[in-house]
């Protein structure tokens, strides 16, 4: 006889619904006093872990107007960016630390002095064991979610922008199997990492989203500011701001360019409708869509397919928008930026 095959676990990436951003729409906006830089969700529920301007980072149920918010991590500076893994959320901030929070025993229960300046964006591997760290010492870090432990140092930016002025590393990202990390610095520059290594596979140059002004006002601005790997890891999305006339504000277009990044050939490039950064890039794992959101003066968020090169939709939000997160079935969406959440539904 023969044996029965082991059960297999469905892959959410097959069984989902379709979502339909043509039908994008706000069921609710959550008013608060601060700037929420960076949010996490908790897995199947509408909790989120925000951090903030006001040094703190929260939990609160967004799936209330007044939710009351829950303090957890103080970094007695900017907290920046959030990420969770479990029960355990990791935050980073302008105190150069990153702390280590368990959210069922509401306690810290680990806090690393992590880089030599400034952090400013996380990013956790898919299956919850690793966390990289990017900060403006340039270095991207690559930490163990359950010991705290270093697991590596990733070196390849440069410290000061071709004008001799201090650069900075804005982001990171990993590829949907967690093999490939990228990283992206204020100069335009993306380098892909082998997460097991350390190896760097490639180096992209992506200039359009630098914008340096050496008569007026002698300085610079954009940069890389999100990054989304393909489905398949093939392809980098990269996204920022255009070619700027006025570097005290962000009156430049959202741009968006994707490259192949073994053979470094720009395959594809777009602009919303929309001024200001690209803040946040969201890959659907079935190649749906491209999501992208940020702000200037105000916030947006587009879909653009990737298939047919096209945009989908877009739309204004309410604020500047600093990152966002979808749920399982990615027909919600949560936004988090200046004073405000917002709750979108795209649901087919």
């Amino acid at each position: 006889m023969r044996p029965n095959p082991e059960p297999r676990t469905p892959n959410p990436c097959f069984t989902m619904p379709d979502p339909n951003p043509r039908n994008l729409r706000n069921v609710r906006e959550i008013t608060r006093r601060d700037i929420l830089f960076s949010v996490a969700r908790v897995p199947n529920s509408t909790r989120l872990i925000v951090a903030s301007n006001d040094n703190h980072v929260y939990e609160l149920d967004a799936s209330q107007a007044s939710p009351t918010p829950l303090a957890l991590a103080d970094h007695g500076r900017y907290a920046t960016c959030v990420r969770l893994s479990g029960d355990i959320v990791i935050s980073g901030g302008y105190d150069n630390r990153l702390i280590w929070w368990d959210k069922a025993n509401s306690r810290v229960v680990r806090t690393v002095d992590a880089h030599t300046r400034q952090i400013r964006q996380l990013a956790m591997s898919p299956d919850g064991t690793k966390l990289a760290s990017v900060a403006d010492d340039m270095v991207c870090r690559l930490w163990n979610v359950q010991t705290g432990e270093r697991l590596r140092e990733l070196r390849g930016h440069e410290e000061r922008t071709p004008t001799h002025f201090g650069s900075m590393l804005y982001c990171c990202a990993f590829s949907n199997d967690g093999t490939k990390l990228a990283t992206g610095d204020r100069v335009g520059r993306v380098c892909i990492w082998n997460v097991a290594t350390g190896e760097r596979f490639s180096t992209i140059e992506v200039p359009s989203l630098y914008t340096w002004d050496g008569v007026q006002r002698i300085r610079s601005i954009g940069g890389i500011r999100s990054l989304a790997f393909s489905p398949d890891g093939a392809q980098i999305a990269v996204g920022g701001v255009g070619q700027i006339g006025n570097v005290d504000g962000l009156g430049g277009p959202s741009r968006v360019e994707v490259h192949d990044w073994s053979r470094r050939q720009r395959v594809h490039e777009f602009q919303g409708q929309q001024q200001g950064l690209v803040n946040r890039l969201l890959w659907h794992p079935n190649n749906l869509f491209l999501c992208g959101v940020g702000g200037g003066n105000n916030g947006f968020v587009f879909f653009h397919d990737m298939r047919n090169r096209t945009m989908i939709h877009q739309m204004n939000l309410p604020m500047h928008t600093h990152d966002s997160v979808f749920s399982e079935d990615w027909t919600t969406l949560y936004h988090a930026g200046h004073q405000r959440i917002v709750v979108q539904e795209l649901r087919a």
